[in-house]
Formats: C-alpha cells, sequence, structure tokens
C-alpha cells in the first residue's frame, strides 16, 4: 500500500531565508519519504488549481455560500427545534434545541442531529451529525449552483419537520 498525498507550506520572507541559509551552511533539509515530491500529485494539485482559476470557484463560493447560508437561515432560522443557522461560504451548520428561548440542548441519548442527517440522507442529501452535540454540517463543493443549494435546503427543511414531529 502506498499513498501519494499532496501538502504545501507557505512561509514568510523571513523564515524562507532563515531556511535558506541553513541549506547553504549544513545542505538541504533532510527530509522525505517514498511518495515525497511525487510528480502525479504535484500535476494534479496544479490542474485542480487552474480548474478553480478557469471556473472562477472562489468567486462561486462566496456569492453562492451567501445564498445557501442565506436561504439555510430563511427557511430554518425560525424553527422551533433551531436554535442556530451559521455559516461562512461553503460551510455551514444548523444546532438543534429543545428550548430556543434558553437554548437548552437535547439529551445525547436523543440523538437528534444524527437522526436528522439520516432523514437527510433519505431525501438525497449529505449532512454531517457533528460530534459535539445536535449539529448538522454542511460542506458542498465549490462548484455548487444556487439550484442545488435549494435543493439541499428543501431536504434540510424536510429532514427537520419530519423529526422534529416525532419528538
Amino acid at each position: 500500500s502506498a499513498y501519494a498525498p499532496l501538502s504545501g507550506v507557505i512561509v514568510s520572507e523571513k523564515v524562507w531565508r532563515i531556511l535558506e541559509q541553513g541549506s547553504d551552511e549544513f545542505g538541504a533539509i533532510g527530509h522525505g519519504w517514498t511518495y515525497s515530491s511525487h510528480p502525479l500529485c504535484t500535476a494534479a494539485g496544479m490542474a485542480n488549481l487552474d480548474y478553480i482559476d478557469e471556473h472562477d470557484l472562489v468567486t462561486n463560493a462566496r456569492e453562492v455560500g451567501a445564498y445557501f447560508n442565506g436561504a439555510l437561515t430563511e427557511a430554518l432560522g425560525g424553527h422551533p427545534i433551531v436554535g442556530e443557522v451559521r455559516g461562512e461560504g461553503m460551510l455551514a451548520a444548523i444546532e438543534f434545541v429543545r428550548d430556543r428561548d434558553d437554548r437548552v440542548f437535547f439529551d445525547a441519548s436523543d440523538k437528534v442531529g444524527i437522526r436528522i442527517a439520516a432523514a437527510l440522507l433519505q431525501r438525497g442529501v449529505i449532512g454531517r451529525a457533528m460530534p459535539q452535540g445536535d449539529i448538522l454540517g454542511f460542506a458542498p463543493p465549490l462548484c455548487l449552483t444556487r439550484d442545488e443549494a435549494d435543493v439541499i435546503v428543501a431536504a434540510a427543511r424536510g429532514a427537520v419537520e419530519e423529526v422534529a414531529a416525532g419528538l
């Protein structure tokens, strides 16, 4: 078995100069593994960055992400078991509470987040029940469209309503 991971490091000019000076004095930094500096990873990474630039996915993430978070807030922000809808860019989360006014959380044994994630999956949408409590997280791709965001929001609303009705 082997992996061909891709990573990078960004350092300040000051740190770079220290690394460069150390390499001049002591030789190149001695590190590496079998698959370090693998050209396949580099090619895939560069192709991915080119795709992101060519399709302006950063702008899409900003614009559609704002739309997505706004639509989630509009659809579920006032729901009796929703304590908070929050997000930034394409990331979003819905936190569930037993009592909105006092922010009383559900008992962990109720598994509300897990049940809502399962109901969401039945609607064809993947959301993640977070381990920190009854929180449903979303991390759609940067290429998400408004129509696709609407599908996620409608499915989330249906899943929340279904589980809430059984509480």
